[in-house]
């Protein structure tokens, strides 16, 4: 990997990943001892919401760096079309 594709939120979306994993381990021992499916559909949507709340926080992260590099060297109707993609995407 290299240093451009490292971004300032990449070791806040590991934390998220990394604590998602944990809940995954924790819903695997709750199945096996049989634990509520109330309990376990609970922690699953946490789980679901942290991987997607990781994936969007990546993915703006791209917009916001990536993409706006690229933009940068546009004309102004190129840079409005661009802006209003990363406007739309924070309803991902």
């Amino acid at each position: 990997m290299t240093n451009e594709a490292v971004h300032e939120t990449h070791p806040e979306i590991i934390k998220r990943l990394r604590r998602a994993e944990g809940h995954l381990r924790s819903i695997t021992a709750m199945l096996e001892a049989g634990r509520p499916c109330l309990d376990i559909a609970q922690q699953l949507q946490a789980v679901e919401k942290a991987v997607t709340n990781a994936k969007k926080a990546l993915i703006q992260d791209h917009i916001d760096h990536c993409l706006e590099a690229a933009v940068n060297t546009t004309g102004r109707d190129q840079r409005q079309a661009a802006d209003e993609f990363k406007a739309i995407t924070k309803y991902l």
